[in-house]
């Protein structure tokens, strides 16, 4: 995620708030502070996300008890000094032929324990450690998987925007052909589609028809889509820095009674993972509510994975809604809603809608209609 639209609705003093956030999260966890590397959490902290990948050592340090330094190579300071977060931290630079872990090193306590965002280079952990052999670390999604999960009012606008424009590719879609060209060819529409209603990135963009179907995760291709055929859409990105991701499920030419009745089930199900968010619900009672409907009628083998995922800077991230997740819904998560069935060999249905969690229940951030949609 880069470019100036990632972080264009937030001040420096927005960013000053996350990370005074996320340092008292850190004390309260034990930790003696955060090592936060190029990724979604250094944007979400910052503003500043660096111009590519290198191999050349970026790092925000956050003490628990201090103040923020943003530890960069000389030449990417001019950009680092650009983000809208930096006049709320100490940039501190080095230069080619200098040991930029004896730099980070002099900034951290020498027997701590620290956070590390989950996309950090081994090879500059282990550089860290050789130096400061008294350090130990730990992944952020297992010392602080709450961190980004509660959206502030701005962040929330931002993801109703995205799904919104998801919602508008699929009204689009839906009114072109599907039977008798590749799935890989309606799978390019869709990406145009998100890009034309505003996205600057295309996670993916699922188009999964027939027995192709029955897996979650397929890999688009070129098998031709059949009258008779269902077809599960799975599609998302970024708009302005914030997430979508939505399924629905469409048919090419009339349905059979099997496939209406199964396709119900599901919109069932997912209306009763709706139903079951509310503050102070356990993240794993949304899963229970949708999985039971399935179950229920029969299919609970044929539901092969979890309700649901956080999303925000990210497509996937905490919380989960899975059997075992016991943290409580807080009003300001966003999460998706997306049981369904999956029958090998024959034909599969999703549907997903992102929803947050308000001061009473929840808010659906997609309107399309859940119904099965024919297509020619």
């Amino acid at each position: 995620m880069t470019g100036p639209t990632a972080t264009a609705p937030f001040t420096t003093d927005d960013y000053r708030a996350r990370m005074a956030r996320a340092a008292a999260a850190a004390s309260d966890a034990g930790l003696a502070g955060l090592l936060v590397a190029p990724g979604p959490d250094l944007v979400w902290l910052t503003g500043y996300a660096p111009p590519a990948a290198t191999e050349r050592l970026t790092l925000l340090v956050l003490p628990a008890g201090g103040d923020p330094v943003l530890v960069v190579p000389t030449l990417e300071a001019p950009d680092a000094e650009k983000a809208a977060g930096a006049p709320a931290l100490t940039l501190r630079d080095w230069t080619d032929g200098t040991d930029p872990y004896a730099v980070t090193a002099a900034l951290l306590d020498g027997v701590g324990r620290f956070g590390v965002s989950d996309n950090a280079w081994a090879m500059h952990l282990l550089g860290l450690q050789r130096t400061l052999p008294g350090t130990s670390y730990a992944a952020l999604t297992d010392a602080l998987p709450m961190l980004r999960a509660v959206k502030d009012p701005a962040e929330l606008e931002l993801l109703a925007a995205a799904g919104a424009a998801a919602d508008a590719a699929f009204e689009e879609i839906r009114g072109v052909r599907f039977g008798g060209r590749r799935e890989s060819e309606v799978a390019a529409d869709l990406d145009a589609l998100l890009r034309r209603f505003g996205h600057s990135q295309v996670d993916f963009t699922i188009v999964a028809s027939g027995p192709n179907g029955a897996n979650p995760h397929h890999e688009v291709g070129d098998r031709v889509i059949a009258d008779g055929d269902m077809v599960v859409l799975d599609f998302g990105g970024l708009k302005d820095g914030y997430g979508s991701d939505t399924s629905r499920t469409v048919h090419a030419g009339e349905p059979t009674d099997e496939e209406r009745r199964v396709h119900d089930l599901v919109r069932a199900a997912q209306e009763a993972g709706f139903r079951a968010v509310r503050p102070g619900a356990a993240c794993q009672d949304v899963d229970r509510a949708a999985r039971a409907v399935i179950a229920d009628a029969g299919y609970g083998e044929y539901f092969i994975h979890r309700t649901g995922h956080g999303i925000g800077v990210t497509t996937h991230e905490p919380p989960y809604m899975i059997e075992g997740e016991e943290r409580p819904l807080v009003p300001g998560m966003c999460f998706s809603v997306e049981p369904g069935v999956y029958l090998p060999g024959r034909f599969g249905v999703r549907i997903e809608d992102i929803v947050t969690v308000t001061a009473d229940g929840g808010r659906r951030l997609n309107d399309t209609t859940r119904e099965l949609v024919v297509v020619e």
